[in-house]
């Protein structure tokens, strides 16, 4: 990448989150034509990007024309870098090269059509050829489940049902940086193809971090590598090198961990997150000390995660570890020397990866009454609720309070909308705290040690536990119970596990929490 396309990416992208696709029959307003610019409308060319404000200008001339106004502007390097990125984030478990075929007839499409002179209709005929490719299955592009619906379609329809496909983003990065002479090595022998596989690789892992973010974060690593791998001294280099883009790394790090949970709960279901994740760090601080943080903090994720402003991230997830620090260094000594450091972004991290305090003494939950549910603001007594059993069971991680949270507040969603809502309530409450009391029993068994113990002590208490409860196994059932609860355990019963994964695993190993067919919780 040049040295400006940060910078480029950023203006380019500033305007543009979804592409606008122009249906046959648009809308004359104040005679301007008009078209539907939304999510998921796009045409499977550069299908990640595009404009926010309304088209002006008729469908297919427009899609063309700002195609190869960011194909000029950014030049052919740079936009081919981008479609990578771009590709790469939309599929994020496809093949280097799968991403490289559909890049190629991407960049191939704008150098072709984007020139002077080219035919009106050259674009046009190029994007519906790429579209019929995409259905033959035999094409090099990347693979996906709706492919085969898509292509029962024509035309336009065929485009956007395409447009709208997408891999869900990697709830396990697997990226692992090699050795520095690793990465020399395959830099020197062709660093072209460096710098695509890299983009691709990181861009597939840590996708859902905001496009400025991950954009910074490739240009400055490719620039390290670039520059220490010709220096007379690398290995000095590159330590002052990654010393210099620490702050950059940990930003890309967290903000993606951030955003893929954000993707998955939502601005509400992310403020239950964080209150559940203060709660079991410092169980000593109250509902009253925490929500407002929660809130404060959900907020940044809603208004950060997608953004195309370079410094939001940044900017207020240090400012929100300000507040955090503020707020409860008081009440935990491991908080208050997470803030002593004076890079605000590594204090975050720090509080972050805390493990779960362990659960106190205190005093028995107070529930909310059936009447309080139903206020206007019924979710606050629930998440109160909610909140109060993650203080008191740190060892239960939130992937399985998630279910609690959902639960009730489907009860709540139900009930409060009818014209009896108190008597709704009262009738089917005391199925869901039995449900609830079922549930958190089973999560104790499934994980309560796992974080006290060491991994060998964890599947010796697991064999032992077994053998007690079926003394007629074989060695061998037995040894495949051990394994399996214990990988169940390393990934589910962890602080911040992937939620939708846990959230499957989690229903098989729990089952049921009743008893007949009409279960509130699993």
């Amino acid at each position: 990448m040049g040295t400006g396309i940060f910078s480029i990416f950023v203006m380019c992208f500033s305007k543009w989150l979804y592409l606008c696709v122009v249906v046959p029959q648009t809308r004359e307003r104040n005679g301007v034509s008009a078209c539907n610019c939304g999510k998921g409308r796009r045409p499977d060319v550069l299908t990640s990007r595009v404009p926010r404000r309304r088209c002006q200008t008729s469908g297919r001339d427009y899609v063309r024309d700002k195609v190869c106004q960011e194909f000029n502007s950014l030049g052919k390097d740079n936009f081919r870098s981008l479609a990578i990125i771009m590709n790469s984030k939309k599929f994020s478990n496809a093949t280097f090269e799968e991403i490289s075929h559909l890049v190629k007839e991407v960049v191939s499409l704008a150098e072709t059509c984007c020139v002077k002179g080219a035919d009106p209709n050259c674009y046009e005929i190029g994007s519906s050829a790429l579209s019929a490719k995409s259905c033959d299955e035999n094409a090099p592009y990347p693979d996906h489940p709706g492919i085969a619906a898509c292509c029962t379609h024509q035309g336009l329809e065929r485009k956007l049902c395409l447009a709208a496909l997408h891999q869900p983003p990697r709830e396990f990065p697997t990226y692992m940086e090699p050795s520095n002479e690793e990465l020399c090595e395959a830099f020197k022998k062709d660093p072209q193809d460096f710098a695509d596989r890299f983009t691709h690789e990181y861009s597939s892992n840590y996708g859902q971090a905001p496009l400025p973010v991950l954009v910074g974060s490739i240009k400055s690593y490719l620039s390290m590598v670039g520059t220490c791998c010709i220096s007379p001294s690398p290995t000095v280099c590159f330590l002052k090198e990654r010393l210099e883009r620490k702050t950059l790394s940990i930003l890309t790090t967290m903000s993606n961990r951030i955003c893929s949970r954000y993707a998955v709960y939502g601005k509400e279901k992310s403020k239950f997150s964080v209150l559940t994740m203060f709660a079991q760090k410092i169980p000593s601080a109250s509902f009253e000390d925490i929500s407002p943080l929660a809130e404060d903090s959900a907020e940044v994720f809603s208004k950060c995660c997608g953004s195309m402003a370079e410094d939001c991230m940044q900017k207020e997830l240090s400012e929100l570890t300000t507040k955090i620090c503020t707020k409860l260094s008081s009440k935990d000594e491991k908080i208050s020397d997470c803030c002593k450091g004076k890079n605000l972004l590594e204090n975050y991290l720090c509080m972050y990866s805390l493990q779960p305090a362990k659960s106190p003494q205190l005093p028995e939950i107070q529930k909310p009454t059936d009447e309080q549910l139903c206020t206007v603001d019924g979710s606050h007594p629930m998440d109160q609720f909610t909140f109060e059993i993650a203080r008191r069971q740190t060892n239960i991680p939130e992937v399985f309070l998630t279910k609690v949270y959902d639960a009730t507040h489907n009860l709540v969603n139900v009930c409060c909308t009818v014209a009896d809502s108190i008597a709704c309530v009262s009738s089917k409450r005391p199925q869901l705290r039995g449900e609830i009391f079922k549930f958190l029993t089973k999560a104790d068994e499934l994980c309560g040690e796992y974080n006290d113990l060491t991994f060998l002590e964890f599947k010796q208490k697991l064999k032992e536990s077994f053998i007690k409860t079926m003394p007629d196994a074989t060695p061998a059932s037995l040894t495949e119970l051990v394994e399996r609860r214990a990988d169940f355990a390393s990934t589910c019963c962890i602080m911040n596990a992937p939620p939708l994964y846990c959230g499957l695993k989690i229903n098989a190993e729990v089952g049921h929490t009743c008893d007949h067919d009409s279960c509130m919780l699993i």
